[in-house]
């Protein structure tokens, strides 16, 4: 590219003196100011020339960029700025477009040293004829210079100032230094900034891409950008761009062929935003309100690229996950009638009524909201099992009785009407009305959800944020609800309760009292809390209390525990000790957490007992592309945990061989006795509808509060922690069949079903001195061989001493010194 501009460029024949001469010339004209502020005018620049070293022009060719936000794997995910600009390097701009820009703005650019004394002599005789400076006569370097440093009002006193600068940038700076920078720099109206904005903004196109009608075109903006651009005035842009071509026809750089090709094209422009490349909306807003905290409003001009933590796979498949959920939710309690009716009727005073065309049809959709996933349509005509929707353009689709089948009248969250028997049932002509459709093509009546729902997941390794959804979709609802959105946890807030109690002695085999609990509390009757199933069952181990979520059982062992030592272990999970209400409620989850935090906190039980910062941002580079910040994440030790090489030992509580060690908050052996009652949780309990997964390596907890308004299920394996939550913006209830086990584990599994599909399950070691042993069915307590009711226990040796004594026993050998126990392992039975 440089080689074929260097071909077109004579050598410069002008010496400094003939240039001092005709600047002198023009110095002549200019008697008629008063000599005081000419001299003044002088010194003022001679003092700034001196100051404006060759560094500090060339930066200025990429300031004013977006902030961008990419994805881990380089998709871009938002783009934020008032102005759009795109620098690019001399060598990337096509010859075409250059040729066009040299036509219509300075054809001699190669030839003079930064002053046209024809084109300035013109200007000047102009102004004699009219008595105002209307032609400015400037070369590219004086508007370099004009937009670099000075305004641009038409006076004689600014044009002499832009003549010196020129001619000082002449002299610091290459002609392709200098075409760069005004290439990068023109304004093309509409808040774009050089021609690869430009481009991208009126066509969709890159520089490469332009055709020569294009290029002329754009070529023409930047003499009037604001009103000769091609969508705020098309007449006045085509027949700039055909003066361009013209030009460019005159000077030899394109033949006839090609004048006349490209004369005669249409024009295709209009306004294109920047074309995104993964769905991530409120991952892409949290990355924005970082970058303006740390950089205040110069994070929007800086040209600073962000690359997240977000992975495009995972983050597609939970915004999957979360649209469908929400979706089949409203399917499930019924229908709630078309958006609004149109009256597919004109009526006039002489004409009467006319159906409305496709046109007045457009027309209405466009008006409608957007949102992905369901197509908005017009029912245009109804039959018996027929339904005709008209979705725009022309396009017509056929609804079947099956299509809406689901469609029962809703009552209330626990009531639908009858099932349709008619399309007539569920639609009428002019409802305007949401459609989806499957794989199949085939479509099926839908309507923008009510109910709202979040999804995150985190790398229980190090924090780094995979995906996360606030909302069914950004554009729709900006309100994240997965970091910004308080709720109460409900029993996902128990396996907390349950790793204090480890923490002050007890053992998964120890017993809580699963019992009726009566307080007063000051202005009510009387806390009087129950279990979901209305039952008591008394003293009860912790394993199954938990593995069954029995509420009585939780508060009987935070009682036990105590309310300010509990709150004071959790704390170490990262939640927020403020958040927790200091009271015996805190055990059914009275705690306001957001799904964010609770990944974080599920992500110690994940790997092993180690606490990790979530966060987004891994690296910012600025617009050189150097790098800022790079994110240096404290990480958990992996190999402390996840079962890897034949023999190798178990876990211990060893900080990481390498990096920042992340702070371990729970000993190895409750963290394996916390994951082996989380995973009972899944094969047995609550979540067992997450079996459906087919996988050994999934636990978690599921979560649903008072009257049902709020469904969690937080859940985890090797490389995941995950959190899902359905509930409404206004707290109504969801419906009694609502719980975490049935419409939270749906949007959860949906989600790890995608992203876990052939990963290998991952087994965590048992860490050292942990064994099996025989206890009790009933009272926890050591049980012997012969003993007929009895489960096996994970302990870790240091607390078989804490349980009951037993019953004669047979012993085995742990690291070599004879304990008591068994030695094989069976599946738990409850």
């Amino acid at each position: 590219m440089t080689a074929l501009l260097r071909s077109r460029r004579p050598e410069r024949s002008v010496r400094s003196g003939r240039f001092a001469g005709r600047v002198g010339t023009v110095v002549g004209l200019l008697l008629s100011l008063p000599l005081l502020a000419l001299l003044a005018l002088v010194v003022f620049l001679a003092v700034t020339l001196h100051d404006l070293e060759r560094s500090d022009l060339l930066a200025d060719i990429r300031l004013h960029e977006p902030l961008r936000i990419y994805s881990a794997d380089g998709l871009l995910m938002g783009e934020f700025g008032i102005e759009r600009r795109e620098s690019v390097p001399i060598e990337r701009i096509p010859l075409l477009l250059i040729d066009a820009f040299l036509a219509a703005e300075d054809s001699r650019f190669f030839a003079h040293e930064g002053l046209d004394v024809a084109g300035l002599a013109r200007a000047v005789l102009a102004y004699l004829r009219t008595g105002e400076p209307r032609q400015g006569g400037s070369t590219i370097s004086m508007q370099v210079a004009r937009n670099l440093f000075l305004t641009s009002e038409k006076t004689f006193d600014r044009k002499f100032a832009e003549i010196l600068l020129a001619w000082h940038l002449e002299r610091t700076l290459s002609k392709d230094e200098i075409l760069a920078l005004y290439l990068n720099k023109i304004f093309f109206g509409h808040r774009a900034y050089g021609v690869a904005a430009a481009g991208a903004l009126y066509y969709a196109k890159t520089l490469d891409e332009l055709t020569l009608a294009e290029a002329a075109m754009l070529a023409g903006i930047p003499k009037a950008p604001s009103t000769n651009n091609p969508v705020s005035d098309p007449q006045r842009a085509r027949i700039r761009r055909d003066y361009v071509l013209g030009r460019m026809l005159e000077l030899g750089q394109i033949d006839a062929a090609a004048y006349r090709e490209a004369h005669d094209a249409p024009d295709s422009a209009r306004l294109h935003g920047r074309e995104l490349e993964l769905d991530a909306g409120y991952a892409a807003e949290m990355a924005r309100r970082e970058m303006v905290g740390r950089y205040g409003e110069e994070a929007y001009r800086a040209g600073y690229r962000v690359t997240t933590s977000i992975g495009s796979e995972a983050q597609l498949a939970a915004q999957e996950a979360v649209r469908r959920a929400l979706l089949a939710y409203d399917q499930r309690h019924g229908y709630r009638g078309p958006e609004s009716r149109v009256d597919l009727a004109r009526r006039g005073a002489a004409e009467g009524a006319k159906a409305l065309s496709d046109a007045d049809l457009d027309r209405v959709l466009d008006g409608a909201d957007r949102m992905a996933g369901l197509t908005v349509g017009i029912a245009v005509g109804v039959q018996r099992d027929l339904a005709e929707v008209y979705i725009g353009r022309g396009q017509r689709v056929t609804l079947s009785r099956d299509a809406v089948r689901w469609a029962r009248p809703l009552r209330d969250a626990d009531r639908r009407g009858p099932v349709p028997r008619a399309m007539s049932d569920v639609l009428s002509v002019g409802d305007l009305v949401r459609l989806t459709q499957d794989a199949l093509g085939r479509w099926t009546l839908a309507q923008r959800p009510a109910v709202s729902g979040a999804l995150v997941s985190v790398s229980p390794l190090d924090g780094a944020i995979l995906a996360i959804v606030g909302g069914y979709a950004f554009a729709e609802s900006q309100f994240n609800r997965a970091v910004d959105a308080r709720r109460p946890a409900g029993s996902t807030f128990k396996p907390f309760i349950y790793a204090a109690a480890l923490h002050a002695g007890w053992t998964p085999a120890s017993l809580a009292r699963d019992e009726p609990v009566s307080r007063s509390v000051r202005g009510s009757q009387g806390w009087r809390p129950r279990n979901f199933d209305g039952k008591n069952l008394g003293p009860i181990r912790l394993r199954p209390a938990l593995v069954q979520s029995r509420n009585l059982a939780a508060i009987d062992l935070l009682d036990q525990v105590g309310v300010d030592e509990a709150i004071h272990f959790v704390a170490r999970f990262g939640l927020d000790p403020a958040a927790m209400p200091r009271g015996l409620s805190l055990a059914l989850g009275t705690a306001e957490v957001s799904p964010l935090q609770m990944a974080g906190a599920y992500a110690v039980f994940a790997n092993g007992g180690y606490r990790i910062e979530p966060y987004l941002i891994r690296r910012i580079e600025n617009a050189e592309g150097d790098p800022v910040f790079e994110a240096a994440p404290r990480r958990a030790c992996e190999e402390c945990w996840y079962r890897g090489e034949p023999g190798r030992s178990g876990v211990s509580d060893t900080a990481p061989a390498s990096g920042r060690a992340a702070e371990r908050v729970l000993r190895a052996p409750h963290a394996y006795q916390m994951h082996s009652m989380l995973q009972d949780v899944v094969r047995v309990g609550t979540g067992a509808r997450a079996r459906e997964l087919g996988r050994d390596d999934i636990a978690g907890k599921t979560g649903t509060t008072d009257q049902v308004r709020d469904s969690w299920f937080c859940g985890y394996q090797k490389d995941l922690a995950t959190v899902a939550w359905m509930g409404f913006d206004d707290f109504s209830p969801l419906g009694s069949g609502e719980t975490g086990g049935q419409a939270a584990i749906g949007m959860w599994m949906d989600f790890m079903g995608q992203v876990l599909a052939g990963r290998p399950e991952a087994i965590p070691d048992a860490p050292s001195g942990m064994v099996q042993v025989r206890v009790d069915r009933a009272s926890g307590a050591l049980a012997s061989s012969s003993d007929s009711d009895v489960v096996l226990e994970w302990l870790h040796e240091d607390q078989i001493g804490l349980l009951p004594e037993p019953s004669p026993w047979e012993g085995i050998e742990i690291d070599g010194v004879q304990r008591i126990g068994v030695p094989s392992v069976i599946e738990q039975v409850y």
